[in-house]
């Protein structure tokens, strides 16, 4: 499903810009208002109901800790189970973790060693089908490394979803599966 220009603009128009944060130069995207604004959210997640609902998913993962607020509501709306992806030594059972690159050192995600099933398959053959999501796609290193912890549980992540993309900053090109993203920001 594609997203008409009119509803693309009320959820654009909803996220406010705040300069400078959280150094000189930045400007950030502050989803704050998209959340407290009922219409844009709903556009929003109306939307991603739509364009997954046909694609037989058995568990959203979102990234701490935005992608909570968008992945739990999206698992409600499709009837599935919601996976957190959290930063390191957040999780109270054994976990998996998986080590990204930051602009100065390196910063872990983790997640349950069971959190899609034994061996990664709720109650069939094949593994689980996930759908990682997160509000922001800068240079892709949380993400990517969510994904690769989606896989090495025996689940299979078949798309990252992103509701905004700084495309200058590339961080498509380090996926090997399909990246959705609402809004492209240049």
């Amino acid at each position: 499903m594609t997203l008409t220009p009119e509803d693309k603009a009320v959820i654009l128009n909803s996220i406010r810009d705040i300069p400078d944060f959280p150094q000189p130069g930045i400007i950030f995207k502050d989803i704050t208002t998209l959340l407290s604004n009922p219409k844009a959210f709903d556009t929003l997640m109306n939307h991603l109901e739509a364009r997954y609902k046909n694609y037989e998913l058995d568990y959203i993962a979102g990234i701490d800790a935005r992608g909570f607020i968008f992945g739990a509501v999206l698992a409600d709306r499709l009837n599935i189970g919601f996976v957190p992806v959290r930063k390191k030594g957040k999780l109270p059972y054994t976990t998996v973790a998986e080590k990204y690159s930051l602009e100065y050192g390196f910063d872990e995600v983790e997640i349950h060693i069971d959190a899609f099933g034994e061996n990664g398959s709720c109650s069939r053959e094949e593994p689980s089908k996930v759908l990682l999501i997160d509000d922001l796609m800068a240079t892709g290193g949380t993400a990517k490394a969510a994904a690769s912890l989606i896989d090495k549980v025996g689940a299979k992540c078949v798309e990252a979803c992103f509701i905004m993309e700084l495309t200058f900053l590339n961080g498509r090109g380090c996926f090997d599966i399909p990246v959705y993203s609402v809004l492209q920001i240049d």
